[in-house]
């Protein structure tokens, strides 16, 4: 590598951790050390780009080369910033991909949003010496930064992609920091390693599988996003099992959560927007108002509880979707009126649950079963009547396509 491209990546390494740090988002030195000495360029070589707008099909994408001198300088900027960067569509090859622009396919591999990577690595309170399971690593980079707290040889990763599990693990080894990617399911887990002291999922589960709880050790942390079919409002599961075995779960609401196993089919409010924007529906006054976006606890609750619904954050005021049944609810903007099509009352939904929301206490987190013997997953906010509660779909009722 060319002297100034080394100053380059060093220099933006290293302007990345200052601004994580100086935001809050990082506030752990292991990590902080590992950040800075892990060259990221080596695991993210290149980078799709979005041409088109959204709701386009097929889509225009742009490949950028870091090995290109006309690429390098937007490549470095985009890796070492806090979006995902797209890397894969539709399990395409990674070792011969023709750089500029390309049209049609869908990312199957991304990295992830840089400060939900850094907050779920801090979550798992990584130190040296610990067994580190990764499940859907991708192309590597949390399990890199593990692999450099917990030392040479503890940090495995499950990749279902073939092809990228060769391109982590190339990358990996150029590296040198000793973590080994397996190709498998990674809702199996891998139990030749077993049990580990830390397990991350990178990829959301609608329910956390069996093997994940058993393979986890005495005294390990165990951390994966939920997902419902909204990606609107994700939660963020912590398993932790007590040194003499106890297995004990909290569910919260988050701002953000990874994307679901591969085929997973999340609603989407796109296809009625054009709709919505011109005839939002009939108007009624309304005693709820819009619940903040931070009422993580709310909309969690929403998720389950109000099934079936989508926001559209791109509507200049609170707009759900329940696309299934053709219904939406459009709220304010202030004025104590919600416009309302469909139906489905969805407003009226989130009105109900709101008033129950407040008579369990505005829980903002859930504690999580895991103990039934039949397998099922039972959520709920605490004890008594006026507890929320709900079950998690199993496995088995996931709607999948083939892969």
């Amino acid at each position: 590598m060319p002297l100034d491209l080394h100053e380059a990546t060093s220099r933006r390494r290293a302007g990345m951790v200052d601004r994580l740090a100086a935001e809050g988002v990082l506030t752990d030195s292991l990590l902080r050390d590992a950040l800075l000495r892990l060259p990221r360029e080596v695991l993210l070589p290149h980078a799709y780009v979005r041409v088109s707008g959204p709701g386009a099909d097929p889509i225009d994408w742009r490949l950028l080369d870091g090995s290109h001198p006309d690429d390098r300088l937007e490549w470095l900027d985009l890796i070492h910033g806090d979006e995902s960067i797209l890397l894969q569509r539709d399990g395409e090859p990674l070792n011969a991909l023709p750089r500029g622009p390309v049209t049609g396919g869908h990312m199957t591999s991304m990295s992830t949003y840089t400060p939900a990577t850094i907050e779920a690595l801090q979550a798992m309170e990584l130190d040296s010496g610990q067994r580190y399971l990764e499940l859907g690593p991708g192309p590597g980079v949390s399990l890199a930064l593990a692999a450099a707290i917990t030392g040479p040889g503890l940090a495995t990763g499950v990749e279902r992609d073939g092809h990228m599990a060769a391109f982590a693990q190339q990358n990996l080894d150029r590296l040198g920091i000793g973590a080994e990617v397996i190709e498998g399911d990674a809702l199996d887990g891998h139990e030749a390693r077993a049990p580990y002291d830390r397990i991350h999922s990178g990829i959301g589960v609608p329910c956390v599988p069996v093997p994940w709880v058993e393979q986890l050790a005495p005294g390990g942390r165990l951390l994966t996003t939920l997902v419902t079919r909204t990606p609107s409002w994700p939660g963020q599961l912590l398993v932790t099992r007590t040194a003499a075995g106890t297995v004990e779960a909290v569910l919260r609401g988050r701002p953000r959560g990874y994307r679901p196993l591969l085929g997973y089919r999340w609603l989407k409010a796109l296809d009625h927007r054009a709709r919505i924007k011109a005839a939002p529906g009939t108007a009624r006054s309304t005693r709820l108002t819009p619940p903040p976006d931070e009422a993580y606890g709310y909309w969690l609750a929403a998720a389950y509880l109000a099934p079936g619904l989508v926001r559209d954050f791109q509507a200049e005021t609170m707009t759900i979707v329940a696309p299934e049944n053709d219904s939406w609810a459009v709220a304010g903007p202030g004025d104590g009126t919600v416009r309302v099509h469909g139906p489905r009352d969805v407003w009226a939904e989130l009105e109900n649950l709101h008033a129950r929301w407040e008579q369990a206490g505005r829980p903002e987190q859930y504690r999580v079963d895991l103990r039934d013997s039949a397998g099922a997953q039972h959520v709920t906010s605490g004890v008594g009547p006026k507890a929320l509660a709900w079950t998690l779909p199993p496995l088995a009722a996931v709607p999948r396509q083939a892969s």
